[in-house]
């Protein structure tokens, strides 16, 4: 998901972990983006787990989200918040649900708001960097407000309270610590890790802490200032040989990274560079075809069985996320494309050709030129929903 300028764009990714016996998370996401540029996303954790704290960490973030997509400045939207929530008098007088908020601006200055929260991670050339916090008064409440700059590949983590009290009683006495979640994130940050991935990779070690028996609700929403890189993916040969050239013209005018998908794609990509395709018997994964070689080309995969793993893939990457693990290691076609264009790619050109492939004419295959076409359709739908800006061309 992302917020655009020419150069860099605000890229998020979530991913909560549920408390064990619990079917619904008691930690709510929402995001607004105006077309002015700016953009608010809240992380509200309710109050105890189950439905109860579904149902008011959903009132809270759907409740601060419209205050502002309306026009509302986030301090008059938090006043409202904490005059209308209520509190849990048999608890202390806790609120119902707490939260933060993370308002950008167009020029990359941000400020957040936070009600009792765990303090967000802020990296800064990858490094934990502090944020200094002033004291506001909203409705009776204590709110905490920083203020900041996102530079180029900088990071926000915020996160609910599950996270910092990760095995109690399971592997730690007292908890993970929020200086250790932060020197954690610090060891593991690359500017290649997507939004998304990087709130993987501290939730799955909350899950890992609590010993797979979460004892309470585990959020993290990332916020990230990437650069926006292009990508350019060539899925079969055009409808008449004759317009072969032009796709070709155009697919390789385009600066970024070349990716071509298919045999016969490579053979007219070979034939156009007038280089030769080294091919390869070796499967690195058995369920997906090898990957060939052409040079000019930075990748080139068999077609419909490694994208249809790949639709699989990105299905994954959008709800739990769970064979990140897999494909960020593995060299096979579906998990090298994955990697292009769910972590390096921000901007996806496709060029689909819409020739009939003669090796798929066999009925016993199930596969025709209408399964491509799906293929390509819920990919790029997928694509989407991760934030990434997408065109697509047909040949």
């Amino acid at each position: 998901m992302a917020m655009m300028s020419r150069d860099t764009e605000l890229e998020w990714g979530t991913l909560s972990l549920n408390k064990k016996g619990e079917e619904l998370c008691g930690d709510s996401v929402r995001v607004v983006q105006k077309k002015a540029g700016e953009a608010t996303l809240v992380l509200a954790d309710g109050l105890g787990s189950g439905v109860q704290a579904n149902i008011l960490s959903t009132l809270t973030a759907e409740m601060l989200s419209k205050m502002v997509e309306g026009g509302l400045e986030v301090r008059e939207a938090v006043d409202a918040l904490i005059r209308t929530l209520p509190v849990a008098k048999n608890r202390g007088n806790v609120a119902y649900s707490t939260f933060t908020i993370a308002k950008i601006k167009p020029d990359w200055s941000f400020t957040i708001y936070n009600y009792d929260n765990p303090e967000p991670l802020y990296l800064h050339q990858g490094k934990e960097t502090p944020l200094f916090y002033d004291e506001l008064e909203v409705g009776g409440k204590t709110i905490y407000r920083a203020r900041g700059k996102l530079a180029p590949e900088d990071v926000i983590i915020l996160v609910s309270d599950g996270a910092i009290y990760a095995g109690v009683g399971e592997t730690l006495n007292f908890g993970w610590t929020r200086k250790e979640m932060g020197e954690y994130m610090s060891a593991l940050y690359d500017p290649s890790i997507s939004a998304k991935n990087l709130a993987t990779l501290l939730v799955d070690h909350c899950r890992v802490l609590y010993n797979n028996r979460p004892g309470d609700d585990t959020s993290a929403l990332v916020l990230k200032r990437r650069k926006r890189v292009n990508v350019n993916l060539l899925v079969g040969p055009a409808t008449n040989p004759d317009d072969d050239q032009k796709m070709m013209s155009l697919f390789f005018s385009k600066e970024g990274k070349h990716v071509v998908s298919g045999g016969t794609s490579a053979k007219v990509c070979a034939r156009y560079l007038g280089e030769k395709i080294e091919t390869s018997l070796d499967y690195v994964a058995p369920n997906i075809p090898p990957i060939s070689r052409i040079e000019g080309v930075d990748l080139v995969t068999e077609g419909v069985i490694t994208l249809n793993a790949l639709v699989d893939l990105a299905k994954d990457y959008l709800e739990k996320n769970e064979r990140y693990f897999d494909w960020s290691y593995q060299q096979d076609g579906a998990s090298l494309l994955a990697k292009i264009l769910f972590e390096e790619a921000s901007d996806i050109s496709f060029f689909v050709g819409c020739a009939v492939n003669p090796a798929h004419q066999d009925p016993r295959l199930g596969i025709t030129i209408s399964t491509k076409l799906q293929l390509v359709e819920a990919l790029t739908e997928c694509l989407k929903k991760m934030g990434k800006h997408i065109r697509v061309a047909y040949f």
